[in-house]
């Protein structure tokens, strides 16, 4: 591997852990503690009153936290991913074929655990 590439990884890893670390603080001001749930956490339940325009506006806001805090956690899970790739060295190894995922890709999506050929041929099944 290249110097060039090395510190091409090495941008990509800082990013990645930027991003978890702004995630992970997201995470915690979308959610409070609750030892019911899996990973120890719900999403807060906004209280702007009794009225049932306010009752509205709660259940509103209380939709879209669960969908914000639904996509943060799969942001991070593929964070996580991504990361773990790259400290075994396999970051640029598509996970279906064991070919290379080009650096196109991985620079626009550096999550990504696929290259475009294998990317392609899942979501042509999935239609």
């Amino acid at each position: 591997m290249t110097s060039e590439k090395k510190i091409s990884i090495e941008n990509i890893k800082n990013n990645l852990l930027e991003r978890k670390e702004q995630i992970l603080k997201d995470l915690q001001e979308l959610s409070k503690v609750d030892g019911h749930e899996v990973d120890g956490r719900t999403s807060k339940f906004p209280e702007f009153g009794d009225k049932p325009d306010e009752n509205a506006q709660e259940i509103s806001e209380y939709s879209t936290t669960i969908v914000a805090q639904g996509v943060l956690e799969k942001t991070l899970e593929e964070i996580e991913g991504a990361l773990k790739r790259i400290d075994e060295g396999l970051f640029n190894v598509c996970k279906y074929c064991g070919g290379e995922i080009g650096e196109k890709r991985l620079a626009a999506r550096p999550t990504a655990s696929s290259c475009i050929d294998c990317k392609t041929k899942l979501q042509e099944e999935n239609d």
